[in-house]
């Protein structure tokens, strides 16, 4: 068998994972295919690949469900908690829209929450606006992860943390966006990290 994308293999194991959960069945393989725009004997090949490394059960042409009962009792609240804006910093308002559970085989151990994107500075991170973002609430962040940042005048954005700027000591907080902003960022004098970034749900409207 040729070679597979690692990287398209989780994408699937997660729209797999997904779509049992808002439609209580497994996509066919056409759906499937036809969402990674791939042929449909190449999803199948995939879907092959992945049952052999034990990411999901294909048996006979078709999903075993059996898998993925897990998914509906491993899991965990977030609360949908307003927008972040992918752009300049702004004064932060939090606003609890609703509270939602997040399946633990797809999203890990939170904490969590969950914020609207609003912008189009964060879109080389395939953030774009209207998307949804889960936000994991503890843990350091390292540089190149992507941080809600709130500074010292309790403003917040979503960008890429940059570390400490060398001349100046200052924290940076760097635009993602090449096509628009260039090289833009943000140095603040203190950093305060109110999450990372830790999985993106698209906005499919």
């Amino acid at each position: 068998m040729r070679h597979k994308d690692p990287e398209l293999m989780k994408n699937i194991n997660t729209y797999i994972s997904e779509f049992y959960l808002n439609h209580d069945r497994t996509p066919s393989t056409t759906e499937i295919a036809r969402t990674f725009g791939i042929s449909r004997s190449s999803a199948q090949r995939y879907l092959v690949a992945m049952h052999e490394k034990g990411m999901l059960s294909y048996q006979g042409g078709k999903l075993v469900i059996g898998k993925m009962d897990k998914l509906r009792t491993d899991r965990q609240q977030a609360p949908l908690v307003g927008s972040i804006p992918c752009g300049e910093l702004t004064y932060e308002e939090e606003n609890v829209e609703c509270v939602t559970t997040l399946p633990t085989a797809i999203f890990g151990i939170g904490p969590f929450y969950i914020l609207h994107a609003a912008g189009d500075s964060m879109e080389d991170e395939g953030i774009e606006d209207g998307d949804l973002v889960v936000i994991r609430r503890e843990g350091e962040p390292k540089k190149g992860d992507l941080v809600i940042a709130l500074d010292e005048e309790n403003r917040n954005t979503l960008k890429k943390y940059g570390g400490r700027d060398g001349r100046t000591g200052k924290v940076v907080l760097q635009y993602c966006n090449q096509a628009v902003y260039g090289d833009k960022r943000i140095l603040v004098k203190d950093l305060v990290c109110q999450g990372i970034v830790s999985h993106v749900i698209k906005n499919k409207t």
